[in-house]
């Protein structure tokens, strides 16, 4: 049995206080004995457009932010999962001008990769998640500048005999990308988020994220941003898809227990699993 927790928070344009909000938030949470914390998709930097700025902001996985989050980890004795801007060797892809009148409008546009790190108690990061479906909906275009990421075989991590996975916020409405991770081994889906507000957005986020607990057989730890970017509304829940503990729309931190024999109980409940007749292979 492990204490997970789920943060939210409103990361802004300063990283620095940002990775203070971390820190004060990881310290509630394993002041509640949480092992396990998972913060949103893009916490170490967020502006209010999807602009220039995210990839001026971008770091390598070894540079100061991912960094800081390895001294907090080491700190509290935890391991925090979080939505970091990965700086990319990538010069992008040109834009669509609507005139020709300047070359500089066709230089390509340089993109970062929207990457969740999971950060051990040791300092070090223990896994790695690149989000590989692009938020390209609702009128965004998020592909502009984020590179998906390359498609393997998931990434986990294990506390206390309990297997985690990670994948990041519209990949939630892509049953395969979390049945691949359970395939993997995942008793746990970690899933840090920006969910935009907006019209059924809400409803569409919590029905989701239970319908992912519920057609895999695990828990789902789901942390999303709160306003003014976000829609809150963080939760635990259950492989039953229970919501166990969850959040509203204000800052905050909720945990809950996570454990094999729940998971083994609702399996032999609900077998669906083992009854399925289909598997999930790469397309194209």
């Amino acid at each position: 049995m492990v204490q997970v927790a789920v943060a939210q928070f409103a990361p802004g344009v300063n990283k620095d206080e940002n990775l203070a909000a971390i820190g004060g938030l990881a310290a509630e949470a394993a002041g509640r004995g949480a092992k396990v914390v998972v913060f949103p998709e893009f916490a170490m930097f967020t502006a209010p457009k999807l602009d220039g700025r995210f990839v001026d902001s971008a770091e390598p996985l070894d540079g100061p932010f991912t960094t800081g989050l390895g001294a907090l980890a080491r700190r509290y004795g935890v391991h925090l999962v979080a939505g970091v801007n990965e700086r990319l060797d990538d010069p992008g892809r040109p834009p669509v001008p609507a005139h020709r009148e300047s070359t500089d409008e066709l230089r390509p546009a340089p993109r970062f990769s929207n990457t969740l790190v999971a950060v051990g108690p040791g300092g070090d990061v223990v896994a790695e998640y690149r989000k590989l479906h692009l938020y390209d909906a609702f009128g965004y275009e998020e592909s502009a500048l984020v590179r998906p990421g390359d498609i393997g075989e998931p990434e986990t991590f294990a506390v206390d005999g309990v297997t985690f996975g990670m994948q990041t916020c519209y990949d939630v409405r892509f049953p395969e990308v979390t049945r691949r991770i359970v395939d993997a081994g995942a008793d746990v889906l970690a899933l840090p988020a920006a969910w935009v507000p907006g019209p059924l957005k809400e409803d569409h986020w919590r029905t989701l994220v239970r319908a992912r607990a519920i057609e895999n057989t695990v828990y789902v730890a789901a942390a999303g941003q709160c306003a003014p970017m976000g829609a809150g509304n963080s939760m635990i829940a259950d492989p039953m898809g229970v919501v166990a503990a969850g959040l509203g729309e204000d800052p905050g931190v909720v945990s809950g227990e996570v454990s094999a024999e729940r998971i083994a109980a609702v399996r032999a409940k609900n077998p669906a699993l083992a009854l399925r007749r289909f598997t999930v292979v790469q397309a194209g």
